[in-house]
């Protein structure tokens, strides 16, 4: 029985030591070039943007083409 405690205690503890061993993930160093659609969303709404014109702005937007100025 002291065996298992002590086999079940090192796996606990040698698990966890690989966690805590991996770095955290590093920051991406090139931009994100595609704005996220919350952001495009916004600037629909700041336009006062409805219907198939909304739609239109907000698939230029994330696609970072050129939008129209509707």
């Amino acid at each position: 029985m002291r065996v298992l405690a002590a086999f079940t205690a090192a796996a606990v503890l040698g698990c966890g030591l690989a966690v805590a061993a991996d770095p955290p993930a590093a920051p991406s160093a090139t931009p994100v070039k595609h704005p996220s659609l919350k952001v495009c969303n916004k600037q629909a709404d700041a336009k006062q943007l409805t219907g198939p014109s909304r739609a239109q702005f907000v698939r230029d937007c994330r696609a970072g083409t050129s939008t129209r100025a509707s």
